[in-house]
């Protein structure tokens, strides 16, 4: 079978300086070119379903970082019960640093008989403790806030001036009612100053067991030794 080289393609190789070439020669070229496209553009023409790209892994470190973050945002906060004469008793979380007046507000103010004068409006928060409005009967019957203060003026009870709670009179009921003091620590508080005799500062409530220096660091604006 004879193969004769179009005119125009002879024109092309001439321009190419391959004149000379015979028409076996130039059909072996022309071979040579074919595969060399074909074998290009099976090299690089993209597959149908585009390039795959993986995913990439969420890195440990972003992880970390994220679930911290969700946890300081959590912890940024001061959580409370607020009872008593108050409009809209309930749980509330707060900034840290709030006071008691912050609490109050919260649950929506006093109530028409609250006794503001039975509670420590300016008192830093803890979390986790209970905030009780006293109403008048309450106060003058000498009940107890929110702190395990005594409310009564002159009632002759736990609280200082300052309505803190006197580690060397407070009943364990009183001391029960301190955020993070639960019925049995409260014993112990009471057993420890029975046995080795009252509390000259108030550091020496760590020496009761149970109470370390966290649990110190949340009680200590809440009481005083008299």
């Amino acid at each position: 079978m004879s193969f004769e080289v179009p005119d125009r393609a002879r024109e092309l190789l001439a321009r190419a300086g391959l004149a000379g070439l015979s028409d076996r020669a130039i059909l072996v070229l022309c071979a040579a070119t074919v595969v060399v496209i074909a074998v290009a553009a099976w090299r690089f023409w993209p597959s149908p379903g585009g390039v795959d790209v993986a995913a990439a892994p969420v890195d440990g470190g972003v992880e970390q970082a994220i679930i911290a973050e969700a946890t300081a945002a959590a912890e940024a906060s001061v959580t409370v019960h607020v009872v008593g004469a108050v409009k809209t008793p309930g749980v509330y979380s707060l900034p840290p640093g709030s006071r008691v007046s912050d609490a109050i507000a919260a649950a929506g103010g006093v109530a028409g008989n609250a006794a503001e004068e039975g509670i420590n409006l300016a008192r830093v928060l803890a979390d986790g403790e209970q905030v009780r409005m006293l109403t008048q009967q309450e106060y003058e019957a000498g009940g107890v806030d929110g702190a395990g203060a005594t409310a009564a003026s002159g009632g002759g009870g736990s609280a200082s001036a300052g309505g803190k709670v006197d580690l060397n009179r407070a009943t364990a009921a009183e001391l029960d009612a301190l955020p993070g003091v639960g019925p049995s620590t409260a014993q112990k508080i009471v057993d420890d100053r029975e046995a080795n005799g009252p509390f000259k500062k108030v550091e020496d409530l760590m020496r009761v067991s149970g109470i370390g220096q966290k649990k110190f660091d949340t009680l200590k604006d809440l009481i005083t030794v008299n």
